[in-house]
């Protein structure tokens, strides 16, 4: 029997919320999701649905609005974002149990509703309007649905299908993927085709999908890899992966990573220290989940592509979570590697091979050693922060004119938290 996947997309979810909240219609209203400190440059987050009918596309940056449209300009507030998203998740588990439903971000949830089509004596489409009504009813959010024969079909029903449907509801099995999809541009409109993905497929001289699934393998398989696999099922309409795989999926590696733009041009020694500060933060991640690395990473990225970005990994000896080593092994390169006269605008820091940290059993005669010490330290920190907030102590260095810890405290997921 084939499973029947759904997957639920809240409209312009940031921008709906804020329309909400002020009682005011998203679908009547030009407003922007947008920090207006950070002046005209600012990311638009999302945009009202009223705008996009406008033709202004989503995450445009607030210059690029045309000067005719004057919409509102909502400051994000990310706390009340995830409280929004709780608030629905909570109206899917009215029908779905948690078992059967797949976060995918905070606006957008794939459910298997395989078992629960009988249960209420309706069928696919009868039930994604059930539970976007109950969505619409209960808080004001409209939202749009994809149905599919597996979860690759469920997202692409979204994605595109569902766009052209006046019920905001797209359905796909293989043979009406192959129907109607086939020959659909552009290309990237299909879950994970990116624009260097679109480019390499145009070199093989492939356009659309219905190209890709008559392509010859060895042709793909030289181009992409391991990743011609999916290429190739994709186009064809097939996902091996179901909501069981997901739920049972445990990786054998894990790994931690951090980044940030820069809201101006750094210099080098600026940039250092907000390095410094952000292995701060990750040091104190891996503390507290007992975890070590030995596998670090960080990524240097120039003002205006002036420069190729610098990216640089290497393996320690040892697995560690003391921050004064990583710093030093992360410095030391930084100081070799990094351009000096050139400015930087993006910062990245990745750990590897995260594992639980082992420890060394000391006898009663035996002193702590020095690296035992700091991870004492670093855990008192770690308590008087979860206890009394992030910025109730933090580094000298982050202290300095040019840090970024003091602000990005306050903020979750790089927006303004409240």
């Amino acid at each position: 029997m084939s499973r029947i996947y759904l997957c639920i997309d809240l409209k312009t979810f940031y921008a709906s919320v804020e329309c909400v909240e002020r009682g005011l219609d998203p679908f009547k209203t030009d407003l922007v999701v947008a920090d207006p400190d950070r002046a005209k440059g600012a990311i638009c987050l999302a945009i009202s649905p009223k705008m996009k009918e406008r033709g202004i596309r989503n995450r445009c940056r607030v210059w690029e609005i045309p000067k005719n449209v004057h919409p509102i300009v909502a400051k994000p507030r990310m706390k009340l974002y995830i409280k929004y998203s709780a608030w629905i998740y909570s109206i899917y588990l009215k029908y779905i149990s948690k078992d059967d439903i797949h976060p995918y971000s905070i606006d957008e949830m794939f459910l298997d509703i395989t078992n629960y089509l009988k249960l209420y004596n309706k069928n696919p489409i009868e039930m994604a309007k059930m539970i976007m009504d109950d969505i619409l009813k209960t808080t004001g959010i409209t939202s749009s649905a994809g149905i599919g024969t597996n979860l690759y079909l469920t997202k692409v029903a979204l994605d595109i299908t569902a766009k052209h449907s006046k019920s905001h509801i797209g359905y796909l099995d293989e043979n009406k993927y192959k129907e109607t999809l086939w020959h659909h541009l552009p290309i990237t409109d299909f879950w994970r085709i990116s624009y260097g993905t679109e480019a390499r497929l145009h070199k093989l001289h492939l356009k659309d999908m219905y190209d890709v699934a008559h392509a010859k393998e060895e042709l793909l398989y030289k181009e992409f890899g391991i990743n011609a696999k999916y290429l190739i099922d994709h186009a064809w309409g097939r996902e091996e992966c179901t909501m069981a795989d997901i739920k049972a999926y445990k990786p054998k590696n894990n790994s931690l990573s951090n980044s940030q733009i820069l809201y101006k041009d750094y210099d080098y020694k600026s940039a250092r220290i907000v390095l410094t500060e952000m292995v701060d933060n990750m040091v104190l991640e891996l503390i507290r989940n007992n975890y070590a690395t030995n596998l670090i990473g960080f990524y240097i990225g120039y003002s205006k592509d002036a420069i190729k970005p610098l990216r640089i990994s290497f393996k320690l000896k040892e697995e560690t979570n003391n921050f004064h080593k990583i710093l030093n092994y992360i410095l030391n390169e930084y100081d070799y590697q990094v351009a000096e006269e050139v400015p930087i605008r993006r910062l990245g820091i990745s750990f590897g091979n995260v594992k639980p940290k082992k420890y060394t059993q000391l006898d009663l005669f035996s002193s702590l050693e020095e690296e035992e010490i700091d991870n004492i330290l670093e855990k008192t920190i770690l308590d008087i922060k979860d206890k009394f907030g992030k910025n109730t102590i933090l580094r000298a260095t982050s202290y300095q004119e040019c840090a970024t810890q003091l602000e990005r405290n306050k903020l979750i997921g790089g927006h303004n938290a409240e």
